[in-house]
Order: C-alpha cells, then structure tokens, then sequence
C-alpha cells in the first residue's frame, strides 16, 4: 500500500481507527480463551493497542493543535482487519489474520514514520509503533505454532502451560 496518496490527517485518523478497533478484537479473543497465559498474552497485545491508540492521539493533537479528533467508523485507508464471523471461528484462523493485519500495521507505521524523516522525535516515535507491530506479530506467531502443535493437549489439561 502506498501510504502517500492520503493525506497526514486522514492516516493519522486511520491509525487511530485500527488501533481502536485492534484493541476491542484482542479483549474479544481473550475472552474466549481458557488457557490463562494465551488470555494474559492477549490482554497485553490489547494493552499495547490502546497504549498506541494515545500515542498516536498526541501526534495528532501536536500535528493538528487547533483540530478536534474525529475517528471515522471505517478506515479510510484499506488496513486488513481482523473479521471475527462466529463464536466456532478457530482460533489459529484468527490468529492468522491477526498476524497479517500486525504486518499491515507495521509496514503501515514504517511508511508512515517516513513522513517525519524531517523531524526526528516524531519519526522515532512513529518507528518504535512499527516495531511493536512487529513483537506483536512475533508473539501471535509463536502462540500459533503452539496452539497448532499442542491443541490436543489443551483438550485434556486446559491449564497446561501453566507452572506451579
């Protein structure tokens, strides 16, 4: 996606709208998990979301002082979303399209921090976002390899990965 064809304001407000609607997806999926470490992994992520969520806010708010934030209901930049269709919806089918919209994201911040390459605070601030779109999507990628290789195990000893 070529970032460069919206304007600052419009993207700022698309990743406002993503990390909103990411946060509210990761509370859903913990919710809904037994495992209590995979639940407390995905109560960080949506932690982290939110977190971003006010990082971004305060770019915005610098960039547009005298400008109210109003979040459009859908993103005006197409970002991949996380489509919960029902409550059987596997797991490892949502992690998947976690993962793909955690490197939408990234590369969604990298293009976007280069926007700031004239102002270094502002594109530190925007590249370390990236990077944790990255951890996010490293972290969702280890739980699913582990959900696929062990899922039988849960089945029978739902608290497996827990220690003592």
């Amino acid at each position: 996606m070529e970032i460069r064809e919206f304007d600052e304001g419009t993207l700022l407000l698309a990743a406002l709208r993503s990390e909103i609607d990411s946060k509210l997806v990761y509370e859903q999926v913990a919710d809904r998990v037994a495992n209590a470490l995979l639940k407390d992994k995905l109560k960080f992520i949506s932690a982290e979301e939110e977190k971003h969520r006010s990082v971004i806010e305060g770019v915005y708010k610098e960039r547009f002082p005298n400008k109210e934030i109003a979040i459009p209901e859908n993103s005006p930049v197409p970002l991949p979303k996380i489509m919960i269709t029902d409550e059987m919806m596997p797991l490892s089918e949502i992690f998947s399209m976690a993962m793909n919209a955690e490197t939408a994201a990234y590369e969604f911040y990298r293009q976007l921090a280069g926007l700031y390459e004239d102002q270094p605070r502002l594109n530190k601030v925007i590249a370390y976002v990236a990077s944790m779109e990255m951890g996010h999507y490293r972290l969702l990628e280890i739980e699913k390899d582990n959900m696929e290789r062990f899922e039988d195990f849960d089945l029978y000893l739902p608290y497996v990965h827990v220690g003592p």
